[in-house]
């Protein structure tokens, strides 16, 4: 009897011991976090971004991985919220473990995620969406970088673009959180230095049912044209609707936020057909660019061409160049190592290279990630210099411009 129970505790632990090895062998040896918003206002953008990032980390895994090892991309859902972001990095953080962060998205949740969260415990995140200024003065102990350009450059774009026009007289409306605040900021600065006149300039509140008595007053200064800072499946989508049901502006000026198919597929692109003069952050066109239409142009994966859908795919690149280039997962040592894999000087890899890159760096030359949305040469602050595009809706589609750089 004694010998029967041995017998059954022994195969027991053995089955145990069969399991978790199982367990962990196929669970991903390198383990990566994306902080996304993938429900809330901005859904619709970032889930393609987040579908960029998946596509590069798949691309990395059939040439290899990381390190030698698989990579498991891990998404934590932030809903465009502040403290919901801070616990999304802290569950990535404390609980999977991760060894960098992608992101976050929304600049809302990627400021005190970055500060509360990730700083503190030395986590990479390199953003592909975040833009507001405010992200360059924050004390994150300098683990968050961005493959966007802050928005005190769209602004400044945005402002030059509509002069440029002969659009001197706007009204301004921006949605109350750090992406229209410091967007809104930095373009009235430019606006009115180049002789422009804001004749009504107001800020909102998201997901009301109603914009209506707000844009009457908006449009009582006599501004033909509305400048509308805010996201395109939340209250870009209801203002802009609500503008063109009352007739009270006939183009709107807007940022990246609206650039996504909600405001097509809720408004109908027959009726901003010649309405809207659109920025967007986007990066030069070149061999990279080129590479990366030619893996992805028709891809399943995502839509290409979609906004942001480059910088996710280059920030995913980068946090894995890093890892590779740190030699462990050493979260401190990952942070360091990014501007040594994007900064000149090295040489250039770009999309579809990183075999070529991992080898390289196992030869101890230097590297210089050039990516699907342009180079990435960080300053002090994690920021990036801007290069933005005017788009616009004809003949039933988004239109994009080429690129044009502003110096920082």
């Amino acid at each position: 009897m004694k010998n029967s129970r041995f017998q059954l505790v022994t195969s027991t632990a053995l089955c145990l011991l069969l399991v978790v090895a199982q367990s962990s062998a196929t669970r991903a040896d390198i383990r990566i976090g994306s902080l996304s918003a993938l429900t809330g206002p901005a859904a619709d953008l970032v889930k393609q971004v987040f579908a960029a990032e998946q596509a590069a980390i798949d691309e990395i895994n059939s040439a290899g991985g990381v390190l030698g090892q698989q990579v498991t991309l891990i998404p934590a859902d932030t809903a465009c919220n502040a403290q919901v972001g801070v616990d999304a990095a802290n569950k990535l953080v404390n609980v999977e473990q991760v060894a960098a962060i992608i992101g976050g998205t929304c600049s809302g949740e990627t400021i005190p995620a970055a500060s509360n969260v990730a700083g503190p415990a030395g986590v990479l995140m390199v953003s592909p969406v975040s833009t507001s200024p405010e992200i360059t003065k924050l004390d994150d102990k300098g683990v968050l970088f961005r493959v966007v350009p802050s928005d005190n450059f769209q602004g400044i774009f945005m402002a030059r673009l509509l002069l440029s026009k002969g659009i001197t007289k706007v009204a301004l409306t921006y949605v109350n959180n750090d992406y229209g605040v410091g967007l809104a900021e930095a373009f009235r600065k430019a606006y009115l230095a180049g002789g422009g006149k804001i004749a009504g300039d107001s800020v909102h509140e998201d997901k009301k049912e109603s914009y209506r008595a707000e844009l009457a007053t908006l449009a009582s200064g006599g501004a033909q044209t509305l400048v509308l800072f805010a996201i395109g499946d939340s209250s870009g989508l209801t203002i802009m609707r609500q503008s063109l049901e009352s007739g009270l502006f006939e183009k709107f000026a807007v940022a990246d936020g609206m650039k996504v198919s909600a405001l097509l597929d809720g408004i109908g692109a027959e009726n901003l057909e010649g309405r809207i003069i659109g920025s967007v952050p986007t990066g030069a066109i070149g061999p990279q660019s080129d590479r990366f239409k030619e893996l992805y142009g028709h891809t399943d994966k995502f839509t290409f061409g979609y906004t942001f859908t480059a910088q996710g795919y280059d920030a995913a690149m980068i946090t894995a160049l890093a890892i590779e280039k740190a030699g462990s997962t050493d979260r401190r040592a990952i942070v360091n190592a990014v501007r040594d894999v994007t900064n000149a000087p090295g040489e250039i890899v770009g999309p579809g290279d990183w075999a070529k890159a991992v080898e390289l760096i196992k030869a101890g030359k230097d590297i210089n990630y050039s990516g699907a949305a342009g180079d990435h040469e960080f300053d002090e602050n994690g920021d990036v210099a801007g290069v933005f595009s005017e788009w616009t809706i004809k003949a039933g589609a988004v239109v994009v411009s080429a690129p044009v750089a502003l110096e920082k």
